[in-house]
């Protein structure tokens, strides 16, 4: 008798009837609608992908459209990243941001440092340098990797952002899972750690300042430390590292056990108030030699006014602060945090510098932002509002391979990018990718000294809040930023783009053959 292959067919969805009839508990829709409806689970999971790549337009997409991924991964990739045939968003829109250029744009002279090199773009401040930190730091470039660390990255990914970073000039901030080998690929390294202290905290899971200093001593690539109170995805809650993520590797360089979820507290346990903070920053300073800044989303001021009066009165704090919007979204974090808690970059970057502004502090501070700024227009406006340098986190990330799967919690990403799984790091090829990161900092650092040259400016430093106007209402007003958060930005000095390669402070990448060359 000849068997037919449809035969077998009846019997599988003879079985799967059986199974959603009579033993499906879970699921109402097979329990009353067996065999086709798993068609309706099967549409819910690839749902998110049908989205992204067919039903979506170019800009409806969140975190990031695909307009904008399109731009980094171009850029990345040395393709043609501009676009044809006019704008295609809507300019009269609330909140869409206009950026005034001059009538006749700075001129580059054949001496300039950006007409031999257009992608030399460091920062106009230095850290440390106002209270005197034995070993002062001027970052290099004015756009760097974020705190993201081994752990929540693969190690092919902090390896591919470090040797990127090294070649771009870019510091590479730990995130808060301690310094891993990864980051010793010759890139400047910002070392940041939370209330987990991994990385510098002993047996007990306390803070060791004995650690800080052999590993500071240890590693002369870290020339700055970052003290995280709180990042823009999860205010006030403390990380998350599940087990799964969390080798052998992993929980040596924490100091944590393996296969354990990392459960980091929401609060410190080396100071507690305000004044003890700025006393642990001075400590670490003192010990160390390096300049020492603080990291936090916004949300209430009182602490920030109570920093203010601090350092008014005796001189001593932070040698930066990190703003981080509450855009931001490489911590994995329940949705009411991510979604509703800790205000936005533009809204808690303005209310904090201006704090600052009114006590005259905010010229001693090197002020970074974080959240979505990852593209040249976007840097513009956090420029304006005080900004001196700006860390980008997911568009690093797009630049290495990421394609907004958001799976990053899961330990499943797809290109290998935010997963421990031998496996899925495989995809990720790190010569590559490294290039890449590269490329795509070098087209943003260009387009970006475009867009100043546009406005009449030679560094990013020069803008101002009445450069840039914004839609503020559906009557379709704009306003200057400065009319709409009623200050303006404090002058930052700068002379001249030449005399930054003068500066014995700019990080290791000063030692470079262009660097070099456009001294001389």
């Amino acid at each position: 008798m000849t068997f037919h292959w449809w035969y077998l067919l009846l019997i599988l969805l003879a079985i799967v009837l059986i199974h959603d009839l009579f033993f499906s508990q879970k699921h109402s829709i097979l329990r009353n609608f067996p065999i086709v409806g798993h068609l309706r689970y099967l549409l819910e999971k690839v749902g998110p992908e049908l989205r992204q790549y067919i039903v979506a337009n170019n800009r409806e997409e969140l975190p990031f459209n695909r307009s904008e991924r399109s731009w980094v991964y171009a850029s990345s990739k040395r393709e043609n990243n501009y676009q044809g045939f006019g704008s295609d968003q809507d300019q009269t829109a609330t909140n869409y941001l206009f950026i005034q250029p001059e009538l006749f744009p700075f001129k580059l002279t054949p001496d300039h440092p950006n007409h031999q090199d257009p992608y030399f773009l460091p920062c106009a401040k230095i850290m440390g340098e106002a209270r005197k930190r034995r070993r002062p730091f001027r970052p290099y470039s004015i756009i760097n990797v974020s705190a993201m660390s081994f752990g929540s990255l693969s190690a092919a990914a902090i390896t591919a952002l470090n040797k990127g970073s090294a070649k771009a000039g870019c510091y590479h901030n730990t995130g808060e899972g301690g310094l891993s080998p990864y980051h010793r690929h010759g890139a400047d390294v910002i070392f940041h750690f939370g209330t987990g202290y991994f990385g510098v905290r002993d047996a007990e899971g306390k803070f060791s300042m004995e650690k800080l200093k052999q590993l500071v001593d240890n590693n002369p690539q870290i020339r700055a430390i970052e003290l995280k109170l709180s990042q823009g995805a999860k205010p006030g809650k403390g990380g998350v590292l599940p087990g799964k993520k969390i080798t052998a590797e992993i929980a040596e360089i924490r100091g944590v056990e393996k296969g354990k979820d990392v459960l980091s507290p929401s609060f410190h346990t080396a100071f507690s108030t305000v004044q003890e903070m700025v006393d642990f920053i001075e400590a670490m300073a003192e010990e160390t030699g390096l300049p020492v800044g603080i990291k936090s989303a916004v949300g209430k001021l009182n602490m920030w006014e109570e920093l203010c009066d601090i350092i008014y009165s005796s001189g001593k704090g932070p040698d930066f602060i990190t703003i981080d919007g509450g855009e931001g979204g490489t911590g994995a974090a329940p949705p009411s945090f991510a979604n509703h808690v800790s205000l936005p970059l533009l809204y808690g970057f303005t209310q904090v510098y201006r704090l600052f502004q009114e006590k005259g502090l905010e010229k001693d501070i090197v002020w970074i932002a974080s959240g979505k700024l990852g593209f040249p227009s976007k840097a513009a406006m956090a420029f304006a509002i005080g900004a001196d340098v700006i860390n980008v986190a997911r568009e690093a990330m797009m630049s290495i391979g990421c394609i907004q799967a958001q799976t990053c919690h899961t330990n499943f990403c797809p290109t290998g990018v935010a997963t421990q799984n031998p496996w899925l790091q495989h995809g990720l090829h790190i010569g590559d990718k490294s290039e890449r990161f590269y490329h795509y900092v070098k087209s943003f650092r260009k387009e970006f000294l475009e867009i100043t040259h546009a406005a009449g400016y030679e560094h990013p430093a020069a803008f101002k809040m009445s450069d840039l106007k914004m839609n503020t209402s559906d009557q379709y007003q704009s306003k200057g930023l400065d009319e709409i958060f009623q200050y303006s930005k404090t002058e930052v000095p700068f002379s001249n783009m030449k005399s930054l390669l003068e500066c014995d402070y700019l990080g290791a990448q000063a030692s470079k053959p262009i660097t070099q060359a456009l001294k001389q």
